[in-house]
């Protein structure tokens, strides 16, 4: 979990409100992509963010951003943008001790917005999917982010720069449990700010409290069946059967 999530138009106006507030214009903003119902790992995908104006002043001014990156996350050091791992997904868990993300966790946090998402139902040989959204409005995806430069690109070639990111992920809760043991960390909206905020310093302890804040909207989440296989990309692709 999680590996196809959903975002509809919904998703670019809640977008549009997040950048909107800065006062930037469009043209410094938009985003080349559109809505899928079939958002698969390393498709890009719009994530939100806030970073300080001026990098050499980590404590001044922040503004808030909406920038399109690989849903794989690739840490700085690593050799390809792609690894052999899968990172789409980050166990909260775990996430402040790996190398791969406790990097991420200190200050480049990110919110991924979805209407729902997709999970599957294994009994024995068995397999029936369902789709898991919020009853009304969106789901905000705890993410992380890092930049990944390719060194086969020469310094002055800014097609060098691959933004990446994850969605952390928690034990399930609520009547999801009994369709698959883990979760995205759904955030309320009231954690959005804090979650983002590039000077709080992430550690276990904000992790933990994400995770806290999550859990009512975990519990609150309805689902159901869908057709099988997950494959297409529709609307249809969400229906009931």
């Amino acid at each position: 979990m999680c590996g196809r999530f959903a975002m509809d138009s919904s998703v670019n106006e809640m977008i549009t409100e997040f950048v909107e507030a800065t006062g930037r214009p469009p043209e410094q903003w938009q985003l080349d992509w559109k809505p899928s119902y079939n958002v698969r790992p390393t498709d890009p995908v719009p994530v939100l963010l806030e970073t300080p104006v001026d990098r050499a002043d980590p404590l001044g001014p922040t503004i808030r951003r909406a920038e399109l990156a690989q849903w794989w996350l690739t840490p700085p050091f690593a050799k390809e943008l792609k690894g052999r791992n899968p990172t789409f997904n980050a166990r909260s868990e775990t996430v402040t001790t790996l190398a791969s993300f406790k990097g991420s966790v200190t200050k480049q946090r990110a919110i991924i917005p979805a209407i729902g998402y997709y999970e599957t139902k294994t009994e024995g040989s068995s397999k029936t999917p369902y789709f898991i959204h919020p009853e009304d409005g969106l789901l905000y995806f705890a993410g992380l982010y890092s930049w990944w430069v390719d060194p086969t690109k020469d310094r002055s070639d800014p097609s060098r720069w691959h933004l990446t990111a994850t969605i952390l992920t928690r034990p399930a809760v609520g009547e999801i449990a009994d369709i698959h043991d883990r979760t995205p960390v759904t955030l309320p909206s009231d954690m959005i700010d804090t979650w983002i905020d590039p000077k709080t310093i992430g550690d276990k302890t904000l992790v933990d409290a994400a995770v806290a804040a999550a859990t009512p909207v975990a519990q609150s989440l309805q689902f159901h069946r869908i057709a099988s296989p997950i494959r297409g990309d529709s609307p249809e692709m969400i229906a009931p059967v």
